[in-house]
């Protein structure tokens, strides 16, 4: 389980506050304007931005002393973060290994894992000889290789057309099915949340509500959702939110 407890973030005139627990399996989007600090949300977990306040906990354990390499999780960004130098094998490989000395065994992984995630005879291309589709592919395969239980994705797929942002948000269901992990999906669209998030995180206003089932959040968007998506939504609470 994910434990953000009582949870700050402050730089200069940003705050944001979290105090709510993820479930071991879920797979959560989060949602917000521009701004609000979804990606800041991600980099505190991964370890990048320290919290002014609070805890980040993961199956009970402090994560605040360990070092983003040292966390349970693996991270997938927008721009994929490949090195044009290396194939698609080496690129995957660096999962398992920075040095990419590969035992047998594991270069025979990284092959199952450029399988699975529809790369198989492509594993000696470079990133620039591949579509932006195949490069994102080579990131998840990558990702299946570290077998971390914890996914943070940051708008991986924002660059991809419709139809291949869908195939690609079906991959990642179906390999976070298979694995177990958990996964933190930020995005912009609704669309992606509804397509494969169990549960939503609204941040607004400096507060990651608690998660919510998305198809409910969405029927009903309260007002910060609602504004965002330029919807009519129910009337804010008054007094303090209450997760």
């Amino acid at each position: 389980m994910l434990t953000l407890e009582r949870l700050e973030i402050t730089q200069e005139a940003f705050h944001l506050t979290a105090d709510f627990s993820i479930t071991p399996g879920a797979r959560v989007a989060i949602i917000g304007p521009s701004g609000a600090g979804k990606s800041t949300l991600l980099a505190a977990i991964a370890g990048f931005v320290e919290p002014s306040a609070g805890r980040i906990l993961w199956q009970g354990r402090d994560l605040g002393p360990l070092a983003p390499g040292k966390r349970p999780l693996s991270i997938l960004f927008q721009d994929q973060n490949l090195f044009p130098h290396l194939t698609a094998a080496q690129n995957a490989g660096l999962g398992l290994r920075c040095d990419l000395r590969l035992s047998p065994a594991e270069m025979r992984d990284v092959g199952t894992a450029l399988e699975r995630v529809g790369l198989a005879g492509l594993a000696a291309r470079k990133p620039a000889t591949l579509s932006g589709g195949q490069q994102t592919r080579v990131a998840l395969a990558r990702t299946l290789l570290q077998a971390r239980p914890l996914m943070l994705l940051d708008e991986p797929f924002a660059a991809l057309g419709p139809a291949m942002k869908a195939e690609m948000l079906d991959l990642l269901a179906a390999l976070a099915a298979e694995t177990g992990a958990t996964v933190l999906m930020v995005s912009h669209d609704p669309g992606d949340a509804l397509r494969i998030a169990d549960q939503t995180i609204l941040l607004a206003g400096g507060l990651a509500r608690a998660p919510q089932p998305t198809g409910a959040l969405f029927a009903a968007p309260p007002a910060e959702l609602a504004a965002y998506l330029g919807t009519p939504g129910t009337r804010p609470q008054r007094g303090p939110h209450k997760p």
